[in-house]
């Protein structure tokens, strides 16, 4: 028999958002493993639980080795309890490595869900929220940023992002100049906490904002690329298709591509062909 891994999250801001499964949990892990145990100390506190099992430190610098030492608590047939400092263990925090590893041996894993600062951000930003993807953190270096930036340049679905109040400005220049200053974006700071702030804009208008200096923890969220504006004048389809064939492809591939590529039927775009031979 092995233990259990559990996944818990942990409250973004104001402690009365820990669930009622987090409090149990505290209280009845055989080990807690916490991004900062003095943080995870306070927080039993402030919930009234007395922590009976053993606590570990769990963090980024000792995340590979000490998913190894979990996971030998695991085997034993131990509870292992993953608490960070804020929000879901995983996402920009330390877990991955241990879910897999407890997959790969055979034990059970499971999730006690709550506050999110992604989910947070992304409902209340005022962007589309049907498809959206998490980038977790720009790079540091302003080389690789922006590499990273031209690659998302073109990702319909709106975009979520941690950043440090201190290259916020820098990132948000950035973010301007790869998806356009007219891009659609929310800062979300201090999320669920005392000063929460969610100021919303366009990348330019909150780049030259964020240049005044921003304090706290930062989520960013950006719309998505537009869809780019298809060709529907027969004449202007009927050309595109033309331009292909001359280029050496099948008109009946030119067709398929020009009428995917605008977004029209297929038919449509034939008769446009033909209307243009006549």
């Amino acid at each position: 028999m092995t233990g259990s891994l559990v996944l818990a999250a942990a409250p973004i801001g104001r402690v009365e958002d820990a669930s009622g499964r987090l409090v149990r949990a505290l209280g009845e892990a055989a080990v807690i493993a916490a991004e900062d145990t003095r943080r995870l100390r306070r927080l039993a506190g402030e919930l009234g639980v007395e922590l009976s099992g053993r606590v570990v430190s769990y963090y980024e610098q000792n995340e590979k080795v000490r998913a190894g030492e979990l996971l030998g608590e695991l085997l034993d047939g131990r509870d292992v309890l993953v608490v960070t400092d804020a929000g879901m263990p995983g996402v920009s925090d330390p877990g991955y490595r241990l879910v897999r590893a407890a997959i790969a041996e055979g034990v059970p894993v499971s999730v006690l869900p709550g506050p999110s600062a992604v989910t947070a951000a992304l409902v209340v930003s005022g962007l589309p929220t049907d498809r959206f993807c998490f980038e977790g953190f720009p790079p540091r270096k302003p080389g690789e940023r922006a590499r990273r930036l031209a690659s998302l340049a073109d990702e319909a679905r709106t975009l979520v992002f941690f950043e440090s109040p201190r290259r916020l400005a820098g990132t948000l220049a950035a973010m301007a100049d790869a998806f356009g200053a007219d891009r659609p974006a929310a800062v979300c700071r201090e999320l669920t906490k005392t000063y929460e702030e969610v100021r919303r804009g366009t990348l330019g208008e909150l780049a030259a904002w964020a240049d005044d200096g921003v304090r706290g923890e930062i989520t960013l969220v950006v719309g998505g690329a537009p869809e780019p504006a298809g060709l529907t004048d027969p004449a202007d389809l009927a050309a595109a298709v033309a331009v292909r064939v001359d280029a050496g492809t099948p008109r009946k591939q030119a067709i398929v591509d020009v009428a995917k590529e605008n977004g029209v039927p297929k038919r449509i775009v034939y008769d446009a062909v033909v209307q243009a031979k006549k």
